[in-house]
């Protein structure tokens, strides 16, 4: 029986724009795909996001893998606002289960940086009971430890959880060790799960 929804939080509850980010902050398009080359598709991202390197060796890192874009790089990363935000079905869709008796958490990626910088895409954090992001954990999904921690910090049976994100692969894992797992493919979809799983909601 299912007792607790277990949500990612970018792509999911929050809007991960990287691209609009970029251009919002004056970055000419022709330089998007170096950006994310150099940057989130660099394993330095992750090893950042578990908060096994600085924010200085990863933006060093960056510019190794792209020193002809340093500037662009520099004016990417040096704030992260914006690059989440909230979606408009968040904050309902967690009040809503947790009037219906569910327990509502998350368990995501993030850095430090973005932890502390997007704030605005936070805000629904306090009305859930809980959670982890992967640079408290030192380790990031879909290794096994961060579901592991994640259970015993909340006492927490997999079986009883419900675990959505908008990666498979992570999804796979959760289903791994005992959680019911959805891919995440937008908000009218995720309730159609809900009532296919039994999972009572009125939104």
């Amino acid at each position: 029986m299912i007792k607790n929804i277990v949500f990612d939080i970018g792509g999911v509850l929050a809007d991960y724009r990287m691209q609009e980010f970029l251009l919002e902050k004056g970055i000419d398009p022709s330089y998007l795909k170096r950006i994310l080359k150099a940057s989130v598709m660099n394993p330095w991202w992750g090893r950042f996001e578990r908060g096994e390197v600085t924010e200085a060796e990863t933006m060093q890192a960056f510019i190794d893998a792209d020193p002809e874009i340093e500037a662009q790089l520099r004016l990417a990363f040096t704030d992260l606002r914006g690059m989440l935000v909230s979606r408009d079905f968040t904050l309902p869709l967690v009040e809503g289960l947790k009037k219906a008796g569910y327990g509502v958490y998350y368990l995501s990626n993030y850095s430090k940086k973005a932890y502390d910088e997007c704030g605005e895409s936070l805000t629904f954090m306090p009305c859930m009971d809980g959670g982890l992001v992967s640079f408290l954990v030192g380790a990031t999904k879909p290794s096994p430890e961060m579901y592991t921690k994640f259970l015993e910090e909340y006492h927490l049976d997999a079986g009883e959880c419900l675990f959505v994100d908008d990666t498979e692969e992570n999804v796979t894992a959760a289903e791994a060790l005992g959680f019911t797992g959805l891919v995440f493919s937008g908000y009218e979809q995720l309730l159609a799960d809900f009532e296919r799983l039994g999972v009572n909601f009125a939104g």
